[in-house]
């Protein structure tokens, strides 16, 4: 893109390992909001999908993106390091929140957190924000010693708790329901999803610990951005829900439909995120 062109283009991304997915589900929303801003002098809109986290930083820090959809701990992550601005919350499949919970069967004589020392906790993967990143820092203000363990069948070491990824939701229901963990942890999405828990596990498990809600995604914007861009960006999205000609594009956009400001308790969510953040900072993989 030559650079005439490129400041008359509007350029969205994300961080993805799977860019034609996302492609789809983000050009439609950069299409529409670029239809709002032709007096600004946009006239185009463009998709960049970065493949991790450090790709996204230079990719800002270049200028080569203007507007970033991420979870929250990934939006903090990037505002650190590149200055970017979080702007908006996204109510993503009609949610503007979700929390970590805690769950074990019933007849496991857990019933608090209180009673994990020496039990094994299931968690979905490194980067997962409610079933590992959330979690794990709970735990870890409790003053639990976590240890990543390197089988289901390994024991954790005497006072510690023992975790391991199994990689999807299901498979936490699924270890912890077959004995294989003693507790799993994910969204209360999750355990409210029967592709996620199904009724057969549930009827057999409890919650013993739910977390305080921390925003499900948010949108933020490169730091150096036109301030008149970056208004208009806000302006377009907040009325979006109204605006027949948004319909199909917010669909398309992970089913979001609204977007609304960061005050109250998504301010303390984000508060929230970063503390957890700089609790992980040595945990982060």
């Amino acid at each position: 893109m030559i650079k005439s062109d490129r400041n008359r283009t509007l350029v969205i991304g994300r961080v993805s390992g799977r860019p034609k997915k996302h492609y789809k589900k983000l050009k439609p929303i950069v299409d529409f909001v670029v239809t709002r801003m032709k007096d600004l002098g946009i006239i185009d809109g463009s998709v960049l999908i970065a493949k991790d986290n450090n790709e996204m930083i230079k990719y800002l820090q270049e200028g080569k993106i203007d507007w970033v959809t991420e979870t929250p701990f990934s939006a903090i992550l990037l505002s650190e390091k590149t200055g970017a601005e979080i702007i908006l919350r996204r109510w993503k499949r009609g949610v503007p929140d979700y929390r970590s919970v805690f769950f074990v069967r019933k007849d496991s004589g857990i019933n608090s957190l209180n009673d994990l020392k020496n039990k094994k906790i299931a968690f979905e993967d490194a980067g997962s924000t409610t079933a590992y990143l959330v979690p794990f820092s709970v735990l870890k203000k409790r003053g639990f010693d976590l240890i990543e363990l390197s089988s289901p069948r390994e024991e954790p070491p005497l006072d510690k708790v023992g975790y391991t990824f199994v990689h999807g939701e299901l498979n936490i229901a699924t270890w912890v329901h077959e004995g294989l963990a003693d507790i799993g942890a994910y969204s209360n999405l999750d355990w409210e999803n029967r592709n996620d828990t199904p009724a057969s596990y549930k009827r057999n498990l409890k919650i013993i610990h739910q977390t305080r809600p921390i925003p499900r995604s948010v949108e933020l914007v490169r730091k150096d951005l036109d301030s008149n861009i970056t208004t208009r960006i806000k302006e377009v999205l907040l009325n979006a829900h109204n605006d027949p000609e948004a319909k199909e594009p917010l669909y398309q956009y992970s089913h979001t439909t609204k977007f609304d400001e960061l005050k109250g308790e998504t301010v303390e969510g984000l508060q929230e995120v970063y503390k957890i953040l700089n609790d992980m900072r040595g945990e982060l993989k």
